[in-house]
């Protein structure tokens, strides 16, 4: 959740604020425009490609296990392919919700929300239990959701959602896992957090 996804994130953010905004995103006021002519240009993509990430997922949390020669790796393997799935899930229903509470379902945000939920259950997704999961990756998707809401009170135009999806998701899966591993300790996992996305970001500003 950090070493892959908020230094990603970081360094988009680097990269975004580098950039500027899109040509006519924000009015003059800082307010972003209406979203059509700077909508994705094919949803059923955009899924297929979320899907495909997500299928990709269980390789790459149940291969960070690194052994399933023995019966308890297999279990444990079975186990993180679980909770990857439900802190996916938890983070499309989560997102659906939030977005609808505005009037409206966002299919884009509900995928921004899955994504933030497989980030923020990477961090550990071996210790939870299935309904710590779902809530881990709950949190993901709301976060993503209001996230993208604090870009935009900041006129920081992210095209694709990678700032919410990948830093702030990877900052709290990574924060959260003392909750369900004893073997974490809070002030070392901040630390962490801190430092490397403090890193990340200035490194990347700076090339």
């Amino acid at each position: 959740s950090t070493l892959v996804h908020s230094t990603g994130g970081a360094a988009a953010l680097a990269g975004i604020i580098l950039l500027g905004a899109r040509n006519g995103r924000f009015d003059s006021a800082g307010n972003p425009k209406a979203l059509k002519p700077f909508a994705a240009s094919s949803i059923p993509l955009v899924t297929i490609g979320v899907f495909i990430l997500w299928l990709g997922w269980f390789g790459f949390n149940g291969g960070s296990q690194l052994a399933m020669g023995t019966a308890d790796d297999a279990i444990a393997v079975s186990s993180i392919f679980i909770n990857t799935l439900l802190a996916g899930a938890g983070g499309v229903m989560a997102a659906g919700a939030v977005t609808r509470l505005s009037g409206k379902t966002d299919v884009v945000q509900m995928l921004n929300g899955c994504i933030g939920g497989l980030v923020a259950i990477t961090a550990e997704p071996l210790m939870p239990s299935p309904i710590a999961a779902i809530l881990i990756g709950a949190v993901g998707g709301v976060i993503v959701v209001y996230g993208t809401k604090l870009l935009f009170a900041l006129s920081i135009d992210d095209v694709v959602g990678a700032v919410p999806a990948h830093l702030f998701a990877g900052i709290w899966g990574t924060l959260f896992v003392p909750i369900t591993n004893s073997g974490a300790k809070f002030g070392t996992q901040l630390l962490g957090v801190i430092s490397i996305n403090a890193f990340v970001f200035v490194v990347a500003f700076i090339v």
